[in-house]
């Protein structure tokens, strides 16, 4: 998620005036930890009754409907885990914030709860993680999952995404419609991105896809606020381009698909896993969409008749009767399951610190959680799997998405290495 470098800038330079709070974090971080019931060593954020974690969301912002599918999946999750007797003997309680993509009001939630939980089950905004990187590897060390993707948050042992990083997710779109043969070496196609970490880092994945199955990369960069695909059509279909890929947010796609259906401009588009809601589906480009659009993901879709999915589903919809549904809960339930999984086995080893956290969670080397792709986070400087899931937009199925493509990775996936 992104709001780019100035929203990186402008946290950055708050955090200056912050270090006094991060300083007694590292105190309580040291001093804290202690035998507890069950002989489990515990710190910050645990006591012998609960599990405090944290949710850093965007309920108000530019990625309201995502944070408040993410929030209520991972409530849904909380309540679930309690109401089959907790983890550790302890309950979870699960304690949200809205910063509404506001950089002071990110850091400000971030600095409230960061000495009163074990971690955070979400964060909304890579630039707002990026720029608590630092702070959070070196005196905070709480676990934190984002909901971003981008390379550029690898190689913490703190901030771990669940998934493909947007460079690989196109790396493996582009690779769909080579295995397609939609595209062929020579061809040209267009990248159509957002400037700042989501769109360069998916744009660092064409480049190197097209380098290895000899095609051309026709650059359209774009800011968030640019919502007209327009321009970017037309300098496409000039410069010959036989298929594109986009690295933005749902409204930029759905603009970029129903300008180039309504000109007669027939070819594949393939976008990262930002790139759909199911909103989209009811506007003018919905036919579009569901025709010739497709999008790499790191799980199932929340549609899929595949028991997890369907589960969750089934699950999410008696609890929230009038919310849709999105791939927003299967991420925010997905990154919940991580942590509770997390958390039994530091329990099991007897060490809920934070530093028994990033201990366990180094440990699941073939993890499952049941939506389609097996992940492995023992090695923080790589993304957690190198596969993605294809999906279609289809309206006649819960959710919006079908999938084309089971996970796989394609063989520039397999050996290329991002840059975090």
């Amino acid at each position: 998620m992104n709001r780019r470098r100035h929203a990186a800038a402008i946290l950055a330079a708050a955090l200056v005036l912050t270090g006094a709070a991060g300083c007694s974090g590292k105190a309580k971080t040291a001093d804290g930890d202690k035998p507890a019931a069950g002989g489990v060593k515990t710190g910050l954020g645990v006591s012998d009754k609960a599990i405090k974690l944290g949710a850093l969301t965007d309920m108000t912002g530019v990625y309201a409907s995502l944070g408040k599918s993410v929030t209520q999946a991972q409530q849904l999750w909380a309540k679930q885990t309690n109401a089959a007797g907790g983890i550790c003997g302890r309950t979870i309680e699960l304690t949200v914030r809205d910063h509404g993509y506001d950089p002071q009001k990110a850091l400000a939630a971030y600095t409230e709860l960061e000495p009163s939980v074990l971690g955070f089950a979400q964060f909304i905004g890579s630039p707002f993680v990026s720029a608590v990187k630092q702070r959070i590897d070196g005196q905070d060390k709480g676990l934190v999952i984002p909901q971003a993707w981008s390379a550029s948050l690898l190689g913490s042992p703190y901030i771990r995404t669940v998934g493909a990083t947007y460079d690989i997710e196109t790396i493996n779109a582009v690779g769909y419609l080579l295995d397609q043969k939609r595209i062929a070496s020579g061809d040209k196609i267009g990248h159509v991105y957002f400037e700042g970490d989501y769109g360069e880092n998916a744009l660092t994945g064409a480049k190197a896809i097209a380098a290895e199955a000899g095609l051309t990369i026709v650059e359209q960069k774009i800011k968030p606020t640019d919502n007209d695909m327009t321009a970017q059509v037309a300098a496409l279909k000039q410069a010959g381009v036989k298929a594109v890929v986009i690295s933005a947010g749902p409204r930029q796609a759905a603009s970029l698909v129903g300008v180039a259906a309504a000109g007669g401009w027939g070819v594949p588009i393939v976008g990262n896993n930002s790139a759909f809601s199911p909103q989209l589906l009811a506007t003018p480009a919905g036919a579009a969409l569901q025709k010739d659009y497709y999008v790499a993901s790191s799980a199932l879709p929340i549609g899929s008749t595949e028991a997890g999915p369907a589960a969750l589903a089934a699950a999410y919809k008696a609890e929230y009767p009038d919310s849709g549904l999105d791939n927003g809960v299967v991420a925010g339930f997905t990154a919940g399951t991580l942590f509770g999984e997390v958390l039994k086995k530091a329990c099991a080893d007897k060490d809920l610190t934070r530093e028994g956290i990033r201990a366990a969670l180094l440990s699941l080397k073939s993890y499952d959680n049941g939506f389609g792709i097996t992940h492995d986070f023992s090695d923080p400087k790589a993304p957690s799997t190198r596969e993605s899931v294809i999906l279609k937009p289809d309206a006649t199925v819960p959710g919006g998405m079908k999938v084309v493509k089971e996970a796989s990775a394609a063989p520039a996936a397999t050996k290329f290495t991002p840059a975090s």
